[in-house]
């Protein structure tokens, strides 16, 4: 008989089960799949709200990669457009009045702060204050 209750042998079991499962699942998973977890969990170091959390009109602080950046005029206004992906779900992030800003590119990282609004079922970002992210840390 030893020292130790059963149910700390069992919850042992479970944790090394549970860090070969993790393993397992890293090895059987999509580059997509890792690439979104670790944009999640960068998202989540950094004190950020995930993208798949904020809600329209809410005032918010979110970081991930640029996806595209287009030049799109809305209503006779040039804007420069570009998709922010975190991990957990995509946003516009719209700077109006702009045709291009150096350093916003598609597969840079940023900080972007301000109000989410929603627009045709997607969250957007309109003239957010941003912060790029060092390319040494990408």
């Amino acid at each position: 008989m030893s020292a130790v209750p059963r149910f700390e042998k069992a919850g042992k079991a479970e944790r090394s089960s549970g860090r070969f499962r993790r393993m397992l699942d890293r090895l059987s998973s999509s580059q997509q799949d890792l690439e979104c977890e670790e944009l999640a969990e960068d998202s989540y170091a950094s004190g950020c709200t995930r993208i798949s959390e904020c809600t329209d009109r809410q005032i918010v602080k979110v970081t991930g990669t640029l996806r595209t950046v287009t030049l799109r005029p809305r209503a006779g206004v040039p804007a420069l457009e570009a998709e922010l992906f975190d991990g957990t779900a995509p946003l516009d992030v719209v700077w109006l009045g702009r045709r291009s800003i150096v350093g916003i590119e598609p597969g840079r990282k940023l900080i972007a702060s301000g109000r989410i609004s929603m627009s045709h079922g997607r969250r957007v970002l309109f003239n957010p204050k941003y912060e790029l992210r060092p390319l040494g840390k990408e």
